[in-house]
């Protein structure tokens, strides 16, 4: 009877809370207070795939949900993206009979990373991908190594690790275990040899501590690897992205799924890798997730396109006090060989404490946008002086660069002076403000 009234409340709480849009967390949390191990007493399905990481997770829930739901099977999944445990217990109880069965062959869980080891205390993933450690709100999280140590609780001996082996933090979670599945990529024409981001995460083994040497860079410190020391390596690939074209927004994996790129980023690429290993361990075949990936745009508003005028553009979302996030955002606006206008909102720090820390920007790479296809920046936002101090610093001309406190004045500017195409680069927490405009 207890299972049954914390099923039936938190059915009414999501139901009530989905007419206001507050119904991912707040059910689960009530059921939770209700029946603190209501998770154990589900009976779950025979797959359970979870996803963490720094980055990446929602865009790969969402790319395996999609591939597994073409493919018939029933999926349950938090598309919200509520990931800690309230939103999970609210996504396993809303997709639950009033028994406690699961009406689903899959569920597909986002999981913080910090917070997984609550949230798999009471529910074993068969099937575990990690996608990558990085420097992610710092404020919160501490440095990558930290988090490492707060996810290893939540990782069971019987589950199957899906690991990026290109990273080499990520990697040390599959070190002595058999039941890894690794994914990565091989050595790509957009590879460098030298590192060119701000800082190093992989100067030294995450393992023995010692110094670490790269053969190639894919970007910031993802890429091959070994250690000089102890012999710790990037691990040999199971699937693998076997050759890229960002020019023609094309990618091979596994040197004969070619796959058309609706986001033209090898960040983007990594994810669509994930998302590939996941479901061909669940068993769909190659050539239907290629074409279910082809041409895929994310419906999580990520990224989204829209007009200003006579102006197109695209609105990528990137994690504030997540400088790698950023990277790959430049990264995408610079590679524009058709010429490009750059607006960069930074008017609030986080939703969720506020520190109005803006070191993290410290760490991004706005070196990028020194580029000829770049023609002209623009500052935006409430910490739009703390930005224009950061590209002092670089060499980008000053001519190129617009500061605007006010977000609609510079809407306003694009709106009247602006005739190129338009990237927005900014965060959750201020995305809306922009969108809002058009």
């Amino acid at each position: 009877m207890k299972l049954f009234f914390t099923i039936l409340v938190c059915r009414l709480l999501r139901f009530f809370g989905n007419l206001f849009g507050k119904g991912s967390s707040f059910p689960g949390l009530v059921a939770l207070k209700m029946c603190p191990d209501i998770l154990s007493r589900v009976k779950l399905p025979e797959y359970i795939i979870a996803v963490t990481g720094s980055n990446g997770k929602t865009s790969t829930v969402e790319m395996i949900a999609h591939i597994l739901t073409e493919s018939g099977h029933k999926v349950a999944w938090n598309k919200e993206g509520s990931n800690q445990i309230e939103g999970v217990t609210t996504l396993i109880l809303g997709s639950s009979t009033f028994s406690g069965r699961v009406k689903a062959d899959i569920v597909l869980i986002e999981s913080d990373e910090r917070f997984a080891q609550y949230t798999f205390k009471y529910i074993t993933p068969t099937h575990y991908v990690i996608t990558n450690l990085y420097r992610d709100q710092l404020t919160r999280n501490g440095h990558p190594e930290w988090v490492f140590e707060a996810l290893s609780h939540s990782i069971s001996p019987e589950t199957q690790l899906i690991l990026n082996a290109d990273d080499p933090l990520v990697s040390l979670f599959g070190a002595d275990r058999d039941n890894v599945v690794w994914f990565g990529a091989d050595e790509l024409s957009t590879d460098v040899k030298e590192l060119r981001s701000v800082y190093n995460d992989g100067a030294y083994c995450p393992r023995c501590k010692k110094k670490m040497v790269y053969s190639l860079y894919h970007y910031n410190h993802i890429g091959h690897y070994k250690c000089t020391s102890c012999g710790y390596k990037r691990h040999d690939t199971d699937h693998a992205i076997t050759s890229v074209d960002l020019e023609k927004g094309e990618a091979v994996i596994d040197g004969r799924y070619k796959i058309t790129l609706a986001l033209r980023s090898l960040y983007n690429i990594y994810n669509i890798l994930a998302a590939f290993t996941a479901a061909s361990i669940v068993g769909v075949d190659g050539e239907k997730i290629a074409a279910d990936m082809s041409n895929f745009v994310m419906k999580n508003g990520r990224v989204v396109t829209f007009e200003i005028g006579p102006n197109k553009g695209m609105l990528l979302t990137s994690k504030h006090e997540n400088s790698i996030s950023y990277d790959q955002s430049l990264t995408m606006a610079a590679s524009d060989k058709n010429g490009c206008c750059v607006m960069l909102i930074v008017d609030a720090v986080s939703r969720k404490y506020f520190t109005s820390d803006v070191s993290w920007l410290w760490d991004i790479d706005f070196e990028k946008l020194d580029n000829p296809n770049v023609h002209r920046i623009i500052l935006a936002g409430k910490y739009c002086n703390d930005l224009a101090v950061r590209f002092s610093y670089t060499d980008i001309p000053k001519e190129k660069i617009t500061i605007f406190e006010d977000i609609d004045k510079a809407y306003g500017f694009i709106e009247k002076d602006n005739r190129e195409f338009v990237y927005v680069i900014t965060c959750f927490s201020d995305k809306n403000k922009f969108l809002s405009l058009l």
